[in-house]
This record gives structure tokens, C-alpha cells and sequence, in this order.
């Protein structure tokens, strides 16, 4: 069988309130690390997440 494509990835709040989004990408198409500006409900306001492995 065939390796999937996509993988499951964190993205974690640069804001330090712990808290993340789970995600998947396609990292032979995106090779870099993904950012995406989302909402941390936390802080209360749309911050930077950063892309981190999954544990």
C-alpha cells in the first residue's frame, strides 16, 4: 500500500497561551513550514500559528 499524501500537523499559537489547531498538509506540494493568522480564543484576538509535529 501507498504512503497517504497528506499529514497531520499542530499549529501553534505564537500569542504563549498553549493553544493549537490540528491540520493536515501535503508537504510534497508545501515544503516549507506552514503560518497561518487564526483566531486563539485564549487571547481573545486573531494571532500568527506556527507549525509544529504532532507528539
Amino acid at each position: 500500500m501507498a504512503k497517504p499524501a497528506t499529514i497531520q500537523i499542530k499549529l501553534e499559537s505564537t500569542a504563549g497561551t498553549g493553544y493549537y489547531y490540528i491540520t493536515k498538509k501535503n508537504p510534497r506540494n508545501i515544503t516549507e513550514k506552514m503560518t497561518m493568522r487564526k483566531y486563539d480564543p485564549v487571547a481573545r484576538k486573531h494571532v500568527e500559528f506556527k507549525e509544529g509535529k504532532i507528539k
